[in-house]
């Protein structure tokens, strides 16, 4: 992509360099051929972001920079940011009477989290290393083909061919609810009725994984006091992200920017 190509990005007498808009892009999708609409995308999530540490520093803010993750921290700009949010932006707490009104409006979405008996074979991987992870997908091809079309040797399999320690039970995992396993493995346990085994070999940061589910225990409908609290919740989430996004278009509303077009990212 030719940065050449594209119109200076200036906020309020501040030209960003082409490079940063660059960088930016990797994180926008695009049509194939058409990186003109990567480039705009990332000019406008820049665009935001300098504006809001334009702001930030005209209150001389200082924000340390927070723990986001085990051993890693926000940059000093997403600091810059955060603070400038908590400081600028407030929303109400839903009333009770907001909170029982949207319980009633759906009930069955509030339910206790599901539980899944589950069992696997693994064939190991690091999905960085392409040779190895071709050569895991081939054996897990293999494996998945044949329970396929006999799915009673699960067990022997996976005694036999998997790389986990679990092989010694059948490749049984035992009960596992949200949050026991990783997400990419987790995610597929949503989508396989109770005796099913994964139509395709499912990738993890562990490598290739077939999965049976043995039993599935769904989530109950909750009552309202059991649902309470997880509703204001995400009903106070939703204020806030209404009451930034209102503080970020006032902002934008008295900015003078040029190669940038907030309004498709408010």
């Amino acid at each position: 992509m030719k940065a050449g190509l594209f119109p200076d990005l200036v906020v309020n007498g501040e030209t960003v360099p082409h490079a940063v808009v660059a960088a930016e892009t990797q994180n926008h999708e695009a049509p194939s051929g058409k990186p003109g609409i990567a480039w705009r995308k990332a000019a406008n999530a820049v665009a935001l972001r300098t504006l809001l540490l334009q702001e930030a520093r005209r209150r001389a803010l200082k924000t340390e920079p927070a723990e986001v993750g085990p051993g890693r921290y926000e940059t000093d700009e997403e600091a810059l940011v955060r603070g400038l949010l908590e400081a600028s932006v407030e929303a109400e707490t839903p009333s009770e009477d907001a909170v029982k009104a949207e319980w009633l409006r759906d009930p069955s979405r509030f339910r206790s989290p599901p539980l899944w008996e589950v069992s696997h074979i693994l064939c190991a991987c690091d999905p960085r290393d392409k040779d190895a992870r071709e050569k895991a997908l081939r054996k897990a091809n293999v494996l998945s083909a044949r329970l396929q079309q006999k799915p009673k040797d699960f067990i022997a399999l996976a005694k036999s061919d998997s790389d986990c320690g679990s092989k010694s039970a059948g490749g049984a995992l035992g009960q596992l609810g949200p949050g026991d396993t990783v997400p990419e493995f987790e995610k597929f346990l949503h989508h396989l009725a109770e005796g099913e085994i994964s139509p395709v070999p499912v990738l993890s940061r562990h490598g290739y994984h077939i999965i049976r589910m043995d039993a599935v225990a769904k989530g109950k409908e909750l009552p309202f006091e059991a649902a309470r609290r997880a509703i204001t919740i995400a009903m106070e989430k939703a204020a806030w992200a209404r009451a930034a996004q209102s503080f970020v278009q006032d902002l934008a509303a008295t900015a003078e920017i040029t190669g940038a077009d907030l309004k498709p990212v408010l």
